[in-house]
């Protein structure tokens, strides 16, 4: 069997262009499809799989850390997260076609089931464009809380946090100790609650004042609380608060996460495997955190593939513990597909059984959404003197 193509197919998602890849054989029938999403850098991604195609074209497929190899080795540049995002879209591909080949659902190959469902938490309202609640009317905001929850989630997570600078201005602080309060109060201790400060404060201090506000509600986790990749200063931040942290979406390497492991940073780290080179390198930083009694909570807010990839990595990951999922960001999400394997039951994803991913595109759904220029939502990141905020 050998590698014939390489192709993309971009679909337009509002904040976001989904960038599915598919790995075509000279097998008839036999192709795998992957995701390389990455916000805001698609013409990047796209350009980069195309500058790949030469390691791969004319390869058994079946051959995927070698495939891996040759794309990162042969590269010759360390490859940041651009190069990598391509990286994992096309492995990922590579699982889908050797689980279609042997007749397996990817989760088969990666060890087995070591779970009979794999538990998911979402966003306000599902993450749905253009339904986003501020945080300045407590009650409104509360009643979207409630209504996700209503829609079958045991788990959501929510931006308390403003854009943030060097201070945490008192006033803020105050309304977001309310906001969380509030939030805990309308939905009970049955439903775990994650917030995500987007590496917002830009020091220790401002981050620990949002913190110590929120931590009285028992979050599940305080997600990037500081920007990524100064580890102690992370490690020294979650000696300082009493409440669990979380990191990881903007790592990319098992080096880096072995760093965060040592120093014992969080809780739970969050590798996306749609940029951290797929189920290969998911898997090394897996077995990193275990090392390190580090739970996997996986960064997924894209579209379906990158969903499917996820459910098939949890089915099969001891350490793994809640999975980030966006399948209302838009209401076609699941149209473009004709094999879909993303069915919520009880706050969890049940385990798959088809061959591969068990996902399918259907490309003529998928044309009806081509690509656009993407809403950027970092635009708006401005603190109140006019300096850029981290998003």
């Amino acid at each position: 069997m050998k590698i014939t193509s390489v192709e993309t197919v971009i679909v337009n998602a509002v904040a976001r262009n989904w960038i599915f890849v598919k790995v075509v054989t000279d097998q008839p029938g036999l192709w795998g499809w992957g995701e390389a999403t990455l916000e805001w850098k698609t013409r990047a991604v796209t350009g980069t799989i195309d500058d790949l195609k030469p390691f791969v074209v004319g390869e058994d497929p079946m051959r995927i850390e070698h495939l891996v190899n040759r794309m990162t080795r042969f590269s010759f540049w360390p490859l940041g997260i651009i190069g990598l995002t391509a990286v994992s879209g096309i492995e990922q591909a590579l699982w889908d076609i050797k689980g279609k080949a042997l007749g397996v659902p990817v989760w088969q190959l990666l060890g087995g089931k070591v779970r009979d469902s794999v538990r998911v938490y979402t966003h306000m309202l599902r993450g749905r464009s253009g339904a986003g609640i501020g945080t300045a009317d407590i009650s409104r905001f509360c009643d979207g809380v409630q209504e996700t929850v209503e829609m079958g989630y045991n788990a959501v997570k929510l931006g308390f946090v403003p854009y943030t600078g060097y201070d945490a201005p008192l006033p803020s602080v105050k309304h977001v100790e309310k906001l969380a309060a509030a939030v805990r109060e309308r939905v009970g201790d049955e439903v775990d609650i994650m917030t995500d400060f987007h590496g917002r404060p830009d020091s220790l201090e401002a981050a620990k004042a949002y913190i110590d506000a929120i931590a009285p509600i028992k979050p599940l986790f305080v997600e990037e609380p500081i920007q990524p990749g100064d580890t102690p200063a992370m490690a020294d931040l979650a000696r300082r608060v009493d409440c669990p942290l979380a990191t990881g979406e903007r790592l990319l390497t098992p080096r880096e996460f072995a760093e965060v492991a040592e120093h014992r940073a969080v809780a739970y780290i969050q590798p996306d495997l749609a940029h951290c080179v797929g189920f290969s390198g998911g898997r090394k930083i897996a077995a990193i955190a275990e090392a390190a009694h580090q739970g996997v909570c996986p960064h997924n807010p894209m579209g379906p593939v990158a969903g499917a990839v996820a459910l098939q990595f949890d089915v099969a990951t001891t350490n793994f513990v809640i999975q980030e999922e966006a399948v209302g960001i838009v209401p076609w999400f699941e149209e473009i597909c004709s094999v879909y394997p993303l069915d919520l039951v009880n706050g969890s994803w049940a385990v798959p059984e088809a061959p591969g991913l068990g996902i399918e595109i259907d490309e003529e759904a998928a044309k009806k959404h081509p690509f656009a220029q993407e809403q950027i939502l970092a635009l708006d990141s401005i603190l109140p003197d006019g300096r850029i905020a981290n998003w």
